[in-house]
């Protein structure tokens, strides 16, 4: 499997900005979805998730923010981030799994100025 995102910039606080992760070499619609960031010096932190069926779940920060969501035509993930906040600046990456795999894609940076 293979994972790339993109979306990442450079944004104001309380912007929007959205998130894609392409996944390719295996059956997209079969398995779950989850957006990770990790911030300079800081250890990396699972952000949302979406499974196979669609249900979706959010660390707390960003609950109410950020939108997970899948197009299981385009093999595509995102993550829809409104409100934006400077400390929801890192990079973000995207994640599955196949069975004990782990699959990460590349990571994309985003900035949110003050």
């Amino acid at each position: 499997v293979q994972l790339q995102a993109s979306g990442g910039g450079l944004v104001q606080a309380g912007g929007s900005l959205r998130l894609s992760c392409v996944a390719s070499g295996s059956t997209f619609s079969n398995y779950g979805m989850s957006w990770y960031r990790q911030a300079p010096g800081k250890q990396r932190e699972w952000v949302a998730g979406i499974n196979r069926g669609g249900t979706t779940n959010y660390q707390v920060s960003v609950k109410g923010r950020f939108t997970i969501s899948k197009d299981d035509a385009k093999n595509t993930a995102y993550l829809q981030m409104n409100s934006l906040k400077p400390e929801d600046t890192a990079v973000y990456l995207c994640y599955t799994a196949r069975g004990s795999l782990s699959y990460w894609g590349q990571g994309t940076q985003l900035t949110v100025s003050s």
